[in-house]
């Protein structure tokens, strides 16, 4: 009999894992758990008491590391009298914590959390900036993180209501493979305001807006009531941003958008207090989570900069992780700097390379991330066109960014606002596929080369970009198809180059051309080069030594 409660009580402590969540439910005390670097826990209080407002009510677990470092970490309720103290850890040891409440729920209760080294390959942690390298993006085991962003605004519709998420994890399985690390989306959206492509009507499986039956509130969009939130709605997200961590996917969060139809509660009000705060609460615990205020923060009339530095501050006050945060929208980010952690650009200028190169010159602390650059890919179903649809246009963009030493967020116009094809190439020959696989080779040569060394040196650009990274010996022009000359002398002059090398790399296709001795003679570049005319490539020398000092 012994024996049976024995194994009764473990039982009952033992972890349900849901995707990336491991979940530990006990009638009892939870007096202790083991997890590991990065794993995502949901310790669950349950009680019995009726409570009039219970999403009101302010549940913390205070947590002490080995270190006597102390966390404030606060509860979200989860329908059915049920309080989740969500967690996860960076730091290997052991941590203590107690549970306080400003209602007395759960005061008391107390536990120990064991945590252990990460021994997966591809977990690497949360994103955060170092001292050393302000301008660029780094995991928290050190490993640069090269922010390469997909937009899907509706990816928490995916799946909504159903108990599989097929169509979500293949979106996420296939742009893991082609090496898309972020994925800019909304919390919610009800519909787009512009005019729908007529084909449309014949695809309704693409389509994700105006469903009345998504809303984080109860009632619904055309009808909401805001007077509560609406579980099933987080519980939901739960799933999808769980498997974006499982694919080491960064969910770069808005937690607002003002131009998608979307009835919001009143600003300031308690309603939107009481929304904002369970966002914050709920997800703060996911290390792939990137924190945006609104999408297009202050370009719709809505929102005030007094309202948007008053969300941060909220944000930065409730989470205990302190994730990254910003707001997409270069003006707010450019009168205040200090309240972001990077800067937001939205840029669909021709001198695109300029405003991005200008902005990294003027915060020089701060990495600088191009959310939106007005280029976003034809596909079969047309949705928003912008200013640039040619693929190698798009592509060109995003380069530029990439070349002014910035990060950039790649569209395509069938998975990025309400109509996403989840599949795109499993459809039949008669859909356009994206070009997924450019940014593959995008991605491949800057993990070659370690992007976070590169500095853009444009008074060395001739006809074409130029970065370079003393430190490795490298530098590198990116020259559109249409120049003839390749202007990287002056700036490989200032190294010792008795021993370099040099190559060219196809943007189009990923493939490098043979190594071969650099060079010395410029003129020989205005004619000669592999896939002149056909893609713009990018010239690499490497083996680039310091001159020594006479």
């Amino acid at each position: 009999m012994r024996s049976l409660i024995l194994t009764l009580l473990i039982f009952l402590i033992m972890p349900l894992s849901y995707g990336q969540i491991k979940v530990w439910k006990s009638k009892n005390e939870l007096k202790k758990i083991t997890t590991s670097q990065w794993e995502v826990n949901d310790l669950v209080f349950k009680t019995k008491k009726k409570l009039d407002s219970p999403f009101d009510i302010e549940v913390y677990a205070e947590v002490t590391n080995d270190q006597s470092v102390v966390k404030k970490v606060p509860l979200f309720y989860n329908g059915n009298g049920e309080w989740v103290f969500r967690f996860s850890s960076s730091d290997i040891g052991r941590n203590t914590y107690k549970i306080t409440s400003s209602d007395r729920l759960f005061d008391g209760r107390k536990g120990e959390i064991i945590v252990t080294e990460n021994k997966k390959d591809d977990r690497h942690g949360s994103i955060v900036l170092k001292e050393e390298s302000p301008q660029h993006f780094f995991y928290e085991d050190g490993k640069h993180y090269f922010n390469l962003a997909f937009e899907c605004d509706w990816l928490f519709a995916l799946d909504y209501g159903k108990e599989e998420l097929s169509k979500t994890k293949h979106l996420l399985k296939v742009l893991n493979e082609y090496k898309f690390n972020q994925i800019v989306m909304n919390v919610y959206s009800y519909d787009v305001s512009w005019p729908k492509d007529p084909k449309l009507k014949d695809y309704p499986q693409f389509e994700y807006g105006s469903r009345e039956d998504i809303y984080p509130f109860l009632g619904s969009n055309s009808a909401p009531d805001f007077s509560t939130l609406n579980v099933d709605f987080f519980q939901h997200l739960d799933q999808v941003i769980s498997e974006m961590h499982d694919h080491e996917i960064v969910s770069h969060l808005m937690i607002y958008v003002w131009n998608k139809r979307v009835n919001w509660p009143d600003m300031n009000t308690e309603e939107d207090n009481r929304y904002y705060d369970y966002v914050i609460k709920r997800y703060q615990a996911f290390p792939n989570i990137v924190w945006d205020v609104s999408k297009e923060a202050l370009l719709y009339g809505r929102a005030t900069n007094e309202y948007i530095s008053e969300r941060i501050q909220r944000a930065k006050s409730l989470d205990a992780y302190d994730r990254m945060i910003s707001v997409h929208d270069y003006g707010f980010c450019k009168r205040h700097p200090d309240e972001v952690d990077f800067i937001s650009m939205q840029n669909w200028e021709r001198a695109l390379y300029q405003r991005m190169l200008d902005a990294k010159n003027e915060f020089k602390k701060k990495p600088i991330f191009n959310i939106e650059h007005g280029g976003y890919e034809e596909a079969p179903l047309q949705v928003f066109p912008g200013a640039y649809t040619n693929a190698e246009a798009c592509l060109r963009r995003n380069y530029e960014c990439i070349f002014a030493g910035g990060y950039t967020t790649y569209y395509w116009q069938s998975a990025s606002w309400n109509v996403v094809i989840h599949n795109p190439f499993e459809q039949g020959d008669d859909f356009e596929k994206p070009h997924f696989e450019y940014f593959t080779h995008m991605a491949n040569l800057f993990e070659k080369f370690n992007f976070e060394n590169f500095e853009p040196l444009s008074w060395f650009n001739s006809s074409g970009y130029n970065l370079t990274n003393k430190k490795d010996g490298v530098v590198m022009m990116y020259t559109p198809k249409e120049c003839q000359w390749i202007g990287v002398a002056n700036v490989v002059k200032k190294f010792d180059a008795s021993e370099a090398k040099q190559q060219w790399f196809n943007t189009l296709t990923g493939e490098f051309s043979d190594e071969e001795p650099y060079n010395t003679n410029p003129f020989d570049f205005w004619y000669e080069r592999p896939w002149k005319g056909e893609a713009d490539v990018i010239l690499i020398v490497k083996d680039l030594k310091p001159k020594e000092v006479e």
